[in-house]
């Protein structure tokens, strides 16, 4: 109510007795019902809906508590008529109360409203919403029904606004016709911010068109919100937005082969705009703000692009219509944003230009997606509402273009340097490592820091159901699964993770990375590793027992004695931190570094201390460093001062701010070279 408040000026709000709250379910329900012409097709958006039905009937349907009555707007001329008949409709439903009629109703608002401002209330009152009917034909001729919930009828002011929405050529008396101020069909919400709230942070992702502002909000108990400022358009600037979009889908050139796509785009948008006389009616720093808006449109996400574009987001959630959409921010974590997708037929429309970015496919008949757009972010969406009640929804994982090297993870706190060169040397040596987390612990990129650290000689294999690692590696085979869209039992043309650790085999790998075991591949993975293969994998579990019972149980089925072959298990969580690391709360620690001995026998290597944010590290311990020193013939202590001197070398590399994955695997490669491992003993 305090948004309503803001939005008509403060006006008096109306507060009913408590006979008129006692009103059984939901109350009263409005609805327009509009009757669709036969081949009319699919509107693009609300208002030419509207515009384009003069012809049909305009009406409200009343629900009361036992009866469901009709109010024909078309013979509406004044708010009183309005508040009439629905106090006619109110009072025959309080069967309880025969003496509530339409003075009764009226007579509960404050004497200082206008009549527009009367009928406001009583629909805040009766909590209104309104209902889209759309028909459509598919493909196989059928029709298919559905309702769009399109927007709140509260949201009007008066009826005078409530009938130029529902019937734009229709004027009520002494109303003069005005221009159009929304030629951009309002798809989508972005809430301006509180004079309220408290500013934390600002910072720009496209200056001077776009800004972020994080804000501490007292509605929200001092809990923090995501802003988004873009440069507004005025009403000329946005129509040559329009036009020239349209004239850039019909008449843009096709690209060259080398050219690139945001530079033709530009030129394209300048060479019509100058074609159609667009340039003389704009400034130049009008034409720029227009530029933004085509760029945002054609080539970037549309009403996320802001998002998209600020590296300091993790996560991005649209859970459907009407609803805030919610982002994961690297430094302030999980928080809504002030964009609300509010038309269903545009977040469709935004989620299948989402899923043409990741080359994929989504539909009716296959609602739901898993892919990966070009920015290696992956994709997760769900179509119209065949399995979201609320509408189409989609989460965006966000990853780096340019992946963390075993150095970030050392200068993030990940992990030390001790760890990460006992790690380098158990690579070397073909030992299968697997990392065990939940969902966004950093499995994904710590996975991916260890499989960099294979020796550049060694030949790798991942297998993946979406293409997430990035290895700095010219001997890697990478593999992809399949999905199919046929119906039925049989699927033909689907390549499973089962199919593609099978054939990885053939490659004759040295190491074969798994992206995520979770079904039968587990089986077929282990037997590889039992006839010597190297391994690499992410589980998703709680900890270390319960990985155990999940590679144990269907559809994973791996026997107990085949654990072992796991040589060394890391549980990686998202922890708070105690002591902030560059003003950030919270990181990503491995909580535990164990080495399995059997089914039923861990050993600790390394813990994380919670208390001091530091690692405790017992390589004296280790079995596997044993094993690697009888393997070479030489002793553990001199497995152990190996592992010390390649320590100081990632610390080194640290220190002298060589971070990249490319760079660092040049090092590696030149360390074997110089310092190669074990050191030739004098004959």
């Amino acid at each position: 109510m305090e948004e309503n408040k803001n939005h008509y000026n403060a006006e008096p709000q109306v507060i009913l007795p408590a006979q008129v709250k006692a009103s059984t379910g939901d109350y009263f329900l409005f609805h327009t019902s509009i009757p669709k012409s036969e081949g009319s097709g699919i509107r693009k958006n609300v208002y030419e809906y509207y515009k384009r039905e003069q012809d049909s009937s305009y009406f409200v349907m009343v629900r009361g508590a036992s009866k469901t009555e009709k109010i024909n707007l078309g013979s509406i001329q004044n708010p009183t008529s309005v508040i009439g008949r629905i106090a006619r409709i109110i009072s025959r439903s309080f069967s309880h109360n025969e003496s509530f009629d339409r003075r009764r109703l009226i007579s509960l608002l404050p004497k200082n409203l206008t009549n527009g401002q009367k009928l406001k209330s009583v629909l805040e009152i009766l909590t209104v919403e309104r209902f889209i009917r759309k028909r459509e034909r598919t493909e196989k001729g059928r029709i298919h029904e559905e309702f769009l919930k399109i927007k709140k009828l509260e949201m009007l002011p008066d009826l005078r606004s409530l009938l130029k929405f529902l019937k734009p050529n229709r004027l009520l008396p002494q109303e003069k016709k005005q221009p159009s101020t929304k030629l951009i069909p309002q798809e989508v919400v972005f809430k301006k911010l509180p004079r309220d709230a408290k500013s934390i942070e600002t910072y720009k992702i496209h200056p001077p068109h776009s800004k972020v502002v994080i804000a501490s909000l007292p509605e929200l108990g001092g809990a923090k919100a995501y802003y988004i400022e873009e440069v507004e358009l005025s009403d000329r600037e946005q129509e040559i937005y329009k036009k020239s979009l349209d004239i850039i889908n019909s008449e843009v050139e096709p690209p060259k082969e080398d050219a690139d796509i945001k530079t033709h785009i530009i030129e394209e948008a300048n060479r019509l705009a100058k074609k159609y006389g667009y340039l003389k009616k704009l400034t130049p720093e009008s034409w720029r703000k227009v530029l933004y808006y085509l760029e945002r449109e054609l080539l970037g996400s549309g009403p996320i692009h802001v998002i998209m574009n600020d590296t300091m987001i993790e996560d991005i959630s649209v859970n459907g219509v009407g609803i805030p959409v919610y982002v994961w921010h690297r430094k302030y974590e999980s928080m809504p944003t002030n964009l609300v997708l509010i038309d269903e037929i545009s977040l469709d429309n935004l989620i299948i230009k989402l899923t043409h970015f990741a080359r994929k496919h989504i539909s009716s008949a296959f609602p739901v997606l898993d892919g990966m757009l070009p920015g290696k972010d992956r994709l997760a969406a769900t179509f119209q509402r065949e399995v979201s009640p609320k509408g189409g929804s989609f989460t965006i994982r966000r990853f780096r273009e340019e992946p963390f090297s075993m150095v970030d993870l050392v200068d993030l706190g990940t992990l030390d340097e001790l760890i990460a060169a006992y790690f380098w040397l158990l690579i070397e040596n073909r030992m299968t490592i697997a990392v065990i987390g939940g969902t966004g612990a950093g499995k994904t990129s710590t996975l991916n820091a260890l499989a960099s650290l294979v020796k550049p000689s060694m030949k790798i294999v991942t297998v993946e159901e979406i293409p997430e690692l990035n290895l700095p590696h010219e001997n890697w085979v990478q593999m992809v699964s399949r999905e199919s869209y046929g119906l039925g039992a049989m699927k033909a043309g689907e390549v499973s993770l089962f199919d593609l650790v099978k054939t990885s085999l053939r490659y004759r790998p040295d190491y074969i990375v798994v992206g995520e075991i979770r079904g039968e591949e587990a089986f077929v993975l282990f037997q590889a590793l039992a006839t010597g293969h190297g391994g690499l994998s992410t589980l998703h579990a709680e900890n270390l027992d319960y990985a155990v019972k999940r590679l144990t149980s269907p559809p994973m089925n791996v026997a107990k004695i085949y654990i072992p072959l796991i040589n060394v298990a890391t549980i990686v969580q998202r922890v708070q931190l105690p002591n902030p690391r560059m003003g950030i709360t919270f990181g990503r620690r491995l909580k535990s570094v164990t080495e399995i001995i059997e089914c039923e026998n861990h050993k600790p290597v390394a813990t994380w201390n919670p208390i001091s944010d530091t690692f405790n590290v017992n390589l004296n311990e280790s079995v596997l460093l044993e094993k690697i020193a009888l393997t070479h013939g030489i002793s553990k202590k001199e497995v152990i001062d190996e592992v010390v001197k390649r320590a100081t070398l990632l610390s080194g590399l640290k220190l002298k701010g060589i971070r990249k994955n490319i760079e660092v695997a040049k090092f590696i490669a030149n360390y074997y070279q110089e310092a190669p491992f074990p050191p030739q003993r004098p004959k």
